[in-house]
């Protein structure tokens, strides 16, 4: 099959995030099968999705890692023109949910899978693809644990998510919070009698926002289109009536860091003025009143040295031939480059296409990345020094 037939059978597979993703898997794992190709899975806690993993060639050198997420964002209350589980084929575009973030470029690797068997590999390449990474790069994190402890890792790693197979070096981290403030309920007649957590959220939420303001001064990257640090409260609710005073508030904030600015120092200053200068207060007038932060999801930036080796193995195979602009949306690549895979995001499509309705990559970047991925497999059969 080649990619577009692949991406077809990929596409029809609803992966939505939290969703189980194991047809997919169960697909990719028997194509493997047939090429006499070893995988491993990883499965989350309750068996109902699975990390894939395989390597090709010799296990005791590094080599090259090729990744991708399998699920996809929902479609639900998208205007769609068509099934978006069905690939839609037009002269220049393919349409389906995933076609572009970021199946396109799974379904580049696996066509490859005749030449990646028709010799022996000299480099080793390997094979990794996740699960729920639009909610927190999830299954990535626990394939990441074990790949830690593996004697040999890959050397270096290309994360696929779609950026016009131009060579992207860096991207934002992020952390997800959600905060809850327990106060006391009373009658809104007798406020002092209570504590007033909707108040006390808004105090909070304010510092956060004052914050974004005094930190996009501090510190900036030019290489990013939002060149510093972002925060960002998402939603927040609380209280049941006017006439009584809230004890119950909460709200959801992010932080989207420059991978050169330390984003635990971002979240203590937070953590820090809860506990320091509205906790005491509160507990003045109820000794029970609280303020909890419960992480929702986060995952590491990437800021690649443009000398390193992943560079120099991306460049020698990709058709396209640039540097493109830092993002400011996360990837799996961070906690790759974490464990030592040094590692960029390189693939099929344009962001601008990810998460809208009638999502489509085009033929002409499949067709690129096929080259990328044939050139890339030739250079592996060829020499064990490639990278």
């Amino acid at each position: 099959m080649n990619s577009e037939e692949i991406l077809a059978r990929l596409v029809s597979f609803d992966t939505t995030s939290t969703k189980s993703n194991l047809e997919l898997i169960d697909f990719v794992r028997n194509l493997l099968d047939d090429h006499g190709i070893a995988s491993q899975l990883l499965y989350n806690d309750d068996m109902t999705r699975a990390n894939l993993y395989a390597t090709l060639g010799p296990d005791d050198i590094g080599g090259v890692m090729l990744s991708g997420h399998t699920d996809v964002v929902p479609t639900l209350g998208q205007d769609w023109h068509s099934d978006p589980y069905r690939l839609k084929v037009t002269d220049h575009q393919l349409y389906g949910r995933g076609s572009c973030d970021m199946k396109g470029f799974i379904a580049c690797v696996l066509a490859a899978l005749p030449q990646m068997t028709a010799g022996p590999l000299q480099t080793p390449l390997h094979l990794a693809f996740s699960y729920d990474e639009e909610i927190g790069c999830v299954g990535a994190k626990r394939l990441v644990e074990k790949m830690a402890g593996f004697e040999v890792k890959p050397r270096v790693g290309l994360i696929g998510e779609p950026t016009g197979m131009r060579m992207v070096l860096g991207h934002k981290g992020k952390v997800s919070y959600r905060v809850t403030i327990t106060g006391l309920a009373c009658h809104s007649a007798y406020i002092s009698s209570g504590v007033n957590a909707v108040e006390y959220a808004a105090e909070l939420v304010a510092f956060i926002r004052n914050m974004n303001s005094r930190v996009q001064q501090e510190l900036t990257d030019s290489s990013y289109s939002v060149p510093h640090t972002t925060f960002h409260v998402g939603n927040i609710g609380g209280g049941t009536a006017l006439n009584i005073v809230p004890n119950h508030c909460q709200f959801e904030f992010e932080i989207r860091n420059l991978p050169q600015q330390e984003l635990d120092a971002l979240v203590h200053e937070i953590r820090h003025y809860a506990d320091a200068a509205l906790l005491p207060e509160m507990r003045e007038r109820y000794p029970d009143s609280d303020i909890r932060f419960d992480e929702i999801s986060s995952y590491p930036g990437l800021h690649t040295d443009p000398a390193s080796a992943v560079i120099a193995c991306t460049r020698a195979v990709n058709p396209v031939d640039e540097i493109g602009d830092n993002v400011s949306f996360g990837t799996e690549a961070g906690l790759f480059d974490a464990i030592g895979i040094n590692s960029l995001v390189c693939g099929p499509g344009s962001i601008d296409q990810a998460h809208r309705p009638d999502e489509f990559v085009d033929r002409a970047q499949l067709r690129y990345c096929d080259e990328m991925i044939e050139n890339l497999v030739h250079r592996c059969l060829e020499s064990a020094k490639f990278v």
